[in-house]
């Protein structure tokens, strides 16, 4: 069985309604549970920086999107 990094993130990601997938994903992070809210907006990276926070939270099919379907696909997940 996984394990989960941030389980108390983890169960609040849960309790606002995401899947398991997505909220161990998220918890599981390297940064998991740290408070930022210094990131630059995605409009305002690069496609590569995009692509690299793609990989870390794991959405398939990163490497043929192009920035902007790179962006939609980290806003969706």
């Amino acid at each position: 069985m996984p394990r989960i990094k941030n389980e108390k993130q983890y169960e609040a990601l849960r309790d606002q309604g995401m899947s398991k997938e997505k909220a161990a994903r998220i918890a599981n992070t390297p940064d998991s549970g740290v408070k930022g809210g210094k990131a630059k907006p995605y409009e305002e990276r690069t496609k590569s920086e995009l692509y690299e926070k793609a990989k870390q939270v794991g959405i398939d099919g990163r490497s043929k999107m192009n920035k902007q379907q790179l962006i939609d696909a980290l806003r969706e997940d």
